[in-house]
């Protein structure tokens, strides 16, 4: 160590307070796929390709083989998108995960992990990761680390690469635009945020969500499930029941729960799409909150007859419950 250069070991040094320990074998020996967050309010601006530029070049000199890069948003959209994601990223051979999340403030925060090779993508825990203040800074650390790790990915590619996302049509035929059937006969569950378990895991690193204490998170699901309360006392008449910690499938069935409300919060036209509904004089970059409800027993999704989507989640999940009558 004493024969580095003197800007190396500063670099070094400063990097005891931001990494956890080495990078994982997965990502120095195989292939990577990363997700990227990025805050339209952080300055500069940058799109999310031109972050993708930049930090390939510090995963390639930190030892890592990156094939493909999507936006985080689209991947996480539900948990039958990411299934289509995991599909793809398992007939490539992936074997680790990067997550870029560039927050408001111009921070940056990467995480890596082992690919999960199911619908989750990435791990709950054991990631490794950097922060750094800006994404110049974090390709700087990047190239350190890189120099104090060997690596088995040797034929890299030279520019990132954007894949065609997984395919609408692989999950679309589940959805149904009708109301389900039977909604007085079982309860509803209504999941609270940070209650959506491992397949819901990937979204917490969206720029909006990452870093929040458990105390912030309780917090906010004690205000949200008073507003939720209000809402379903006027406009749904059946049994419903609040979900406060994830659980399967089968332990919501024994408790009368054969029904879910998901809540999904994307680009319009991307929601649509993802649904099998027709795009056209969508404003496809508006950004709104759309319900719909899983079955359970035949894992069915009806998002009801009419779209109801809306920016504000208060008046999309009016609008649901309203058209959940007709």
């Amino acid at each position: 160590m004493k024969y580095l250069p003197a800007g190396l070991f500063w670099v070094l040094f400063s990097l005891s307070s931001l990494a956890q320990g080495s990078l994982p074998e997965s990502f120095l020996d195989g292939k990577s796929v990363v997700l990227i967050s990025n805050a339209p309010q952080a300055r500069p601006a940058f799109l999310w390709t031109q972050l993708a530029d930049e930090i390939h070049k510090g995963l390639v000199a930190a030892g890592g083989d990156p094939v493909a890069y999507y936006e985080l948003e689209d991947v996480a959209i539900s948990s039958e998108t990411q299934a289509g994601f995991a599909t793809q990223f398992a007939k490539r051979r992936v074997s680790s995960i990067v997550v870029l999340t560039r927050k408001a403030n111009g921070t940056v925060e990467l995480n890596i992990g082992p690919f999960t090779n199911n619908a989750n993508i990435i791990p709950t825990s054991g990631l490794w990761k950097l922060e750094s203040a800006d994404i110049g800074r974090m390709n700087e650390s990047l190239e350190a680390i890189g120099k104090t790790q060997s690596s088995k990915n040797y034929l890299v590619i030279e520019v990132p690469e954007y894949p065609a996302g997984a395919s609408a049509s692989v999950t679309s035929r589940r959805f149904f635009n009708r109301n389900p059937l039977n909604l007085d006969v079982f309860k509803l569950g209504i999941p609270l945020s940070g209650s959506s378990g491992e397949s819901g895991f990937l979204g917490t690193f969206r720029y909006d969500l990452l870093g929040k204490s458990p105390e912030t998170i309780a917090a906010e699901q004690n205000a949200e499930k008073s507003g939720l309360e209000a809402i379903f006392k006027e406009l749904y008449p059946h049994q419903y029941e609040f979900l406060t910690t994830a659980k399967s499938d089968a332990e919501l069935i024994r408790e009368r729960v054969q029904f879910v409300l998901v809540k999904v919060e994307a680009r319009e036209g991307d929601l649509k799409s993802n649904m099998g509904l027709e795009t056209s004089g969508t404003d496809e970059n508006r950004i709104v909150v759309k319900y719909y409800i899983r079955f359970l027993v035949r894992d069915e999704l009806y998002i009801g007859p009419v779209w109801d989507a809306d920016p504000d989640w208060e008046i999309a999940l009016r609008n649901f419950l309203t058209n959940l009558q007709k």
